[in-house]
C-alpha cells in the first residue's frame, strides 16, 4: 500500500470548522432580532423535550455538530445521545433526546436537523457505494467537490460512511492534472511536460521543500492513455490517477502496472456512479474516486418529535 491522504475524524480543526459556520447559521436565522415567533408565543420558564429521530433508514453522521447546536443555542439544554456517527439506523430510531428551555430548542431544531441531515446523507451514500463493492480490493474515495466552507465536515462524513478521504486541500499532496501538463517546463503550451517530467519535477520541489523526514508529500498524476500510463510508471508516483478510463482499459491498465510497479497504486475516476462502481472495483485497481459522495448526495430525513411543553 502506497502513502495515504490524512483521514478526517471529529477533532479540533473539524469543530473549529463547524463553530464557524454556525455563528453564520444562527445569524441568518435571528438576524439580530431573533426567533420572533417563539418571543411572542412561548412563555419564558417553558420547558421543553423532544427526540431528534430519522426518518428514513441510513447511517448517522454529524451527532457531535448537532450536539454543538444546542450547546451554543440553549447553553442550560440537555443532550441525551443514543446513537453513534457511523451507525446504520433504521426508520423511526431515535438518535437523540433534547430537554431544555423551550424556547432554546426551538430555535436549535432546525440548524441541528439540517447538519445532521446533510452529514447523513453523506454518510448514507458513501455506505452505499462500500457495499457495492464489497469483496474487492479497492476502496471509495472522496475529492474536492464539496460545499465551501464544509469540506472537513463533509469529509467526515464520508469517513463515518466506511470511504476514505483523497486529500483536504490543494495543500496536502501533489496531484498533477492535465492543466499543469499544458504550461510546460517554461510557462509555455507549446512546450509541454509529460506526466514522467512532471512526477520528477515534483519530487525535485518537494526535495527543496520539504526537509523533514516526517513530511511525507504524496505525488499522484492523471493520465488519460495506456501510452501516458507506461511512460509515468518509471518515474515511481506514489498514484497514478486513470482519468475516464472503461472497465476493460482499466484491466489492462492493472495488468500494465502489475508488471514491475506494484509499489504504484491506481486510481479510476470519472463516470462512477451505483451502476458502474461495480465493474470498476472488479478491474484490480486499489482506489476510487467519486465526487458524487459530496456533490450529489441527498440529506437523510430527520426531524423532531416533541414529548409535550413541560419536561420531566
Amino acid at each position: 500500500m502506497s502513502r495515504e491522504f490524512r483521514q478526517i475524524e471529529w477533532e479540533q480543526n473539524v469543530q473549529e470548522d463547524w463553530a464557524d459556520l454556525l455563528r453564520l447559521a444562527i445569524g441568518e436565522d435571528l438576524g439580530g432580532l431573533g426567533d420572533l415567533t417563539t418571543s411572542a408565543l412561548v412563555p419564558t420558564d417553558a420547558l421543553g423535550k423532544a427526540a431528534i429521530v430519522a426518518r428514513q433508514a441510513g447511517v448517522v453522521a454529524g451527532l457531535p455538530a448537532a450536539a454543538m447546536v444546542l450547546a451554543t443555542v440553549s447553553p442550560t439544554g440537555r443532550w441525551i445521545p443514543e446513537a453513534v456517527d457511523g451507525q446504520s439506523i433504521d426508520t423511526g430510531q431515535r438518535l437523540a433526546t433534547i430537554v431544555g428551555p423551550a424556547a432554546g430548542l426551538l430555535v436549535a431544531e432546525r440548524l441541528l436537523l439540517n447538519v445532521l441531515g446533510r452529514l447523513s446523507g453523506i454518510a448514507s451514500l458513501t455506505r452505499r457505494y462500500v457495499e457495492t463493492i464489497a469483496g474487492t480490493p479497492a476502496r471509495i474515495y472522496d475529492t474536492r467537490k464539496t460545499t465551501p466552507g464544509w469540506r472537513r465536515l463533509e469529509k467526515y462524513a464520508v469517513r463515518c460512511g466506511g470511504g476514505w478521504n483523497h486529500r483536504t486541500g490543494l495543500f496536502e499532496a501533489v496531484l498533477i492534472k492535465d492543466n499543469h501538463l499544458a504550461f510546460g517546463a517554461a510557462g509555455s503550451r507549446e512546450n509541454r511536460y509529460t506526466p514522467a517530467q512532471a512526477v520528477g519535477r515534483a519530487r525535485q520541489y518537494i526535495a527543496e521543500h520539504f526537509t523533514d523526514p516526517r513530511e511525507q508529500v504524496i505525488v499522484e498524476v492523471e493520465v488519460d492513455t495506456l501510452g501516458q500510463l507506461a511512460d509515468v510508471l518509471p518515474a515511481a508516483p506514489d498514484i497514478v490517477l486513470l482519468d475516464n478510463m472503461a472497465p476493460e482499459v482499466l484491466r489492462e491498465a492493472v495488468a500494465l502496472r502489475n508488471a514491475g510497479y506494484r509499489h504504484v497504486e491506481l486510481e479510476a475516476s470519472g463516470g462512477v456512479n451505483l451502476a458502474t462502481v461495480r465493474a470498476i472495483a472488479e478491474t484490480g485497481v486499489e482506489r476510487i474516486s467519486v465526487g458524487a459522495l459530496t456533490h450529489s448526495a441527498v440529506s437523510l430525513d430527520v426531524g423532531l418529535d416533541w414529548s409535550g411543553s413541560r419536561s420531566e
